[in-house]
């Protein structure tokens, strides 16, 4: 049995974490905590746990979460996880961090899109990009994993395949995105407020998203050359839930040899957790929502494809994958707790 504490419990992340953790038969979650102002169970927090756990939520403590933990995970806001990593890190416990801090290989970059100084350079080199359908095997042996960002799960899943094969012109992806609230955290933010989402839809932080350089790094690794992706979100009046339709030319000479959903196909074969629907079968967000699945569908003409993807921002694109991850790290059957 395997002990798990969770910092940041009271998020939507860290909800969804305990959720999924209580269910799993191979973990005990042996310590919760959060900047709270005073501790108290996370069943009087969160009313759904009464009767399945009666933990205390408090504020971090890392010498005691590292009595009671072989691994940890962070559902930290932005900056602030690289604090607590090395102090973990030092302690021998396993790390699965669902901030941005250990994301990007390059700091200077990192610090331009999160306006901090990074903190922690030596574990950064060390840390593993948590996408199992790329990095499965680094996955395994890793100490540190960074969860990757939803946006960018959705984004490069829909476009590793043809990424990976040339088969696209990289300078021509564009990237529409729209997700739900809860993409934002849980904070008391004026702009997140029901009466002022509701019956709206605006793009947001247009050419500017913190998540953009995360979706050039990992194209970019794909392609082998530098990828610049066109990204722009969109906030939905909707609690959870991502959808990303994205736009690319094929590659002059070469493009997709066959039909680009059966590269898709054989790309993804052994993937638990992406399904590719078949043309035309457009994927909606009531078909994620809840679950661990990226579906994907592609449409194509003689000049350019069309992939519309879709998952659940809170689990496969936050917390589903940061288990997933843990179960790949700890050698349990990928899918354990996740279905």
């Amino acid at each position: 049995m395997i002990n798990a504490g969770v910092v940041g419990a009271t998020g939507y992340a860290g909800e969804e974490l305990i959720n999924i953790i209580l269910r799993h038969p191979q973990v005990r979650l042996t310590d919760v905590s959060a900047k709270i102002d005073k501790p108290q169970s996370i069943s009087s927090i969160f009313p759904k746990f009464k009767g399945r756990i009666d933990l205390v939520c408090k504020e971090p403590n890392i010498k005691e979460i590292s009595s009671k933990c072989d691994v940890v995970f962070l559902g930290l806001p932005h900056t602030v996880s690289m604090d607590i990593v090395p102090q973990l890190l030092k302690a021998g416990k396993k790390v699965i961090d669902l901030s941005a801090d250990y994301r990007l290989q390059d700091t200077k970059v990192y610090e331009q899109f999160y306006h901090a100084k990074h903190k922690d350079k030596a574990n950064m080199a060390n840390a593993v990009y948590g996408l199992p359908e790329l990095y499965r095997e680094k996955i395994r042996g890793s100490k540190l994993i960074a969860n990757p960002g939803c946006y960018p799960t959705v984004s490069i899943l829909a476009l590793a395949p043809l990424a990976a094969l040339e088969a696209i012109d990289t300078d021509s992806i564009i990237i529409d995105a729209k997700s739900g609230v809860t993409g934002a955290g849980r904070k008391a933010v004026e702009s997140l407020l029901f009466a002022e989402i509701d019956e709206d839809f605006k793009a947001y932080k247009v050419g500017v998203h913190q998540h953009t350089p995360e979706i050039d790094q990992e194209l970019s690794g794909l392609a082998g050359k530098k990828v610049n992706v066109t990204f722009t979100p969109h906030l939905l009046p909707l609690n959870r839930g991502i959808l990303a339709t994205i736009y690319v030319k094929k590659a002059k000479g070469r493009g997709v040899k066959g039909k680009a959903i059966d590269l898709y196909k054989k790309f993804y074969k052994k993937e638990p957790f992406v399904r590719i629907r078949e043309e035309g079968d457009f994927p909606r967000l009531k078909d994620v929502v809840g679950t661990n699945f990226c579906d994907i569908c592609i449409k194509e003409d003689a000049k350019n494809i069309i992939i519309i993807a879709a998952i659940d921002n809170l689990l496969k694109g936050a917390s589903g994958q940061a288990v997933q991850n843990f179960n790949i790290m700890y050698n349990f059957p990928e899918q354990t707790a996740l279905l």
